[in-house]
C-alpha cells in the first residue's frame, strides 16, 4: 500500500507559502445529514513533518480512525471544520453546498492559510485563496488524508448523536446516513425525518 506523503506540501512550500492547508469533506453522497469538510495545516516551514503512514479515511477501521483523530489535532499547526445542513443543502444544490462547506472550513481556520490543497475535481472558482484540486487528493496527499479523518470521525460522532437523542428507528449510527437497504427500509416504514436531504432523488421517491 503507497501512503500520503508531504510531496505537494513540499513543492508549494519551496514556492514561498508558508501556512498550506488540506481540504476533504464527507457526506456527498448520503441521504441524511449535513455536508461535513475538514482544513488542516499540518506542515510550515517552522514546523517538523508528523511521521505517520496514513491515507485517506476510508482504508482504516472506525477505532483506527479515532486514534488518527487524535494524533492529528493534537500535531496540526491549526485544524477546523466546516458543516452545511441538509436544509441548505436542499436549497441551494449540493454541488454549491460542497464549495460552500470548504469556504465555512478555511473561514475557521484560526491560522488564515495562504495555499490550499483540496481534494477532488471541483470547480473552485469562488474561492479567492490560491489553491490546486487533486483527484484523489485524500489518497496522495498528507494533509489532505489528515482533513479526510478529521472531517469522517466529526461526522460520524455527530450521525452518532442523532441516532441516539433524536432520531433512533433509522439507523444513523450504523449507516451515517448512506443509501444502505436497512435505511430503505427504515424510511419505508417511518417516513422521512427532519435529517433527510428531501431534494435527493433516492428521498423524492420514498415520500411521494
Amino acid at each position: 500500500m503507497s501512503w500520503a506523503n508531504f510531496s505537494y506540501e513540499n513543492k508549494f512550500l519551496k514556492q514561498g507559502f508558508t501556512n498550506i492547508a488540506g481540504l476533504d469533506e464527507v457526506g456527498r453522497g448520503s441521504w441524511a445529514g449535513p455536508i461535513v469538510a475538514a482544513a488542516v495545516i499540518i506542515w510550515a516551514p517552522h514546523a517538523k513533518p508528523l511521521k505517520l503512514k496514513i491515507k485517506d479515511s476510508k482504508q482504516f477501521s472506525p477505532s483506527q480512525r479515532e486514534k488518527l483523530f487524535q494524533v492529528i489535532i493534537d500535531n496540526s499547526i491549526a485544524w477546523s471544520i466546516g458543516l452545511v445542513s441538509e436544509e441548505i443543502i436542499d436549497k441551494i444544490g449540493i454541488g454549491n453546498a460542497n464549495v460552500l462547506v470548504f469556504e465555512k472550513a478555511i473561514e475557521n481556520l484560526k491560522i488564515k492559510p495562504d495555499f490550499l490543497l483540496i481534494d477532488g475535481n471541483l470547480k473552485t472558482e469562488k474561492i479567492k485563496i490560491p489553491h490546486y484540486n487533486v483527484i484523489k487528493g485524500d489518497e496522495k496527499i498528507f494533509s489532505c488524508a489528515c482533513a479526510s479523518i478529521i472531517a469522517k470521525v466529526y461526522r460520524d460522532r455527530l450521525m452518532k448523536k442523532c441516532a441516539q437523542y433524536n432520531y433512533p428507528h433509522y439507523g444513523f449510527d450504523k449507516h451515517k446516513g448512506y443509501g444502505t437497504k436497512h435505511h430503505f427500509k427504515m424510511i419505508k416504514k417511518y417516513g422521512s425525518c427532519p435529517l433527510h436531504r428531501k431534494s435527493f432523488n433516492p428521498i423524492k421517491k420514498l415520500i411521494k
